[in-house]
């Protein structure tokens, strides 16, 4: 990590500055764990309780905080996001050099810009176009007439399939699959005809695809995911469905078929997402819920059930099975009390 002063870092962050101009910092650390070398942030007031013990050099804070604080400090209305600004300016990416490494397999036809960075054993297709500026790391996998932007980064063993476009600055993490057939079968005579997937995947600038995660080619249309759409490890994106700008998907989620997902939602882990669904814009979805209509609402949906102390559990489970019969047994009381209020 490099050194920095807090009027630098201040300056180039945005920040408010309380204290010594000339303090330098040039690591990252907790506020348990941080020393007079090292930045820190507090953006849960919850750990506000550390700040007593705190040795850091420097704190990112919000203002309503600050006051509880007596060092150095550098104010900001979002200290989350100037944390991630700030520690991006301590912990620089690695250079990369630029050039084909002599395993590369390069198909004729292929376009690959003089710095672009093209790891070991990587294979690009025919017709491919690889932007200025792109990183694609060791064994990654481009198909045939595959588009690559400026500044896109392949970190490792990335897939992209034939006919897919990725935009500028777009990140792709170890082990994803981009552009792999869609689950399209249809029953004939007892059994599976697999259904032709003919379209691609499009990804806009500033997305993010985790490790392992699963984008599926569109059977005839492309799937697509608009600018700066985030999504963690192991995610299941199925043929045909479109996200919206903005939007961020947690680990584990999968979402069928032509389902649309509008800009700026949040889907928490775990959450299953049934096909051919409209979510709108600005929508939350708790985690480990199943979403099986649209939601044309704004706001927080869920509907999955926390966890419980195992006894108190089965007590639930028994008390569920049990529901029908309790309905039923008040449903016949209330026609009883209305039939006798008749007769009075």
């Amino acid at each position: 990590m490099q050194s920095i002063t807090l009027k630098e870092l201040a300056d180039r962050v945005g920040l408010k500055l309380r204290g010594d101009p000339q303090h330098r910092v040039q690591s990252l650390a907790t506020l348990a764990g941080a020393d007079a070398a090292d930045l820190s942030f507090l953006a849960n007031p919850a750990y506000a309780r550390d700040l007593g013990e705190c040795r850091a050099g420097a704190i990112i804070i919000g203002e309503s905080l600050a006051e509880r604080w007596s060092g150095n400090a550098l104010i900001s209305s979002n200290p989350y996001a100037s944390w991630a600004r700030a520690a991006d300016l301590l912990s620089p990416r690695r250079s990369s050099t630029s050039g084909v490494h002599a395993s590369a397999v390069i198909a004729e036809g292929a376009e690959v810009a003089a710095d672009s960075s093209i790891g070991p054993h990587v294979s690009i297709g025919r017709g491919s176009r690889i932007g200025p500026g792109v990183i694609i790391g060791p064994g990654c996998v481009i198909g045939e007439d595959v588009v690559i932007e400026a500044d896109a980064r392949l970190i490792a063993r990335v897939f992209i399939g034939d006919g897919s476009r990725l935009g500028k600055r777009v990140i792709v993490h170890p082990g994803a699959v981009i552009g792999a057939d869609g689950f399209g079968l249809a029953m004939d005579a007892g059994q599976w005809i697999k259904v032709p997937q003919l379209g691609a995947v499009v990804l806009g600038d500033d997305c993010e695809i985790g490790a392992n995660t699963t984008i599926d080619r569109g059977a005839i249309e492309d799937t697509e995911l608009a600018e700066d759409v985030r999504l963690d490890n192991q995610v299941q994106i199925a043929h045909n469905v479109r996200i919206g700008a903005h939007t961020a998907i947690a680990g584990c989620v999968g979402i069928a078929g032509s389902t649309q997902i509008g800009r700026y939602c949040m889907i928490a882990g775990a959450c299953g997402i049934g096909g051919h669904l409209k979510i709108c814009d600005q929508v939350i979805i708790t985690a480990m819920s199943t979403v099986l209509d649209s939601i044309d609402e704004p706001g927080e949906y869920g509907s999955g059930i926390p966890a419980r102390p195992h006894a108190r559990w089965k007590r639930i489970l028994v008390r569920l099975g049990q529901l029908d019969d309790w309905v039923r047994r008040l449903q016949r009381l209330e026609k009883r009390t209305t039939q006798s209020g008749n007769q009075d």
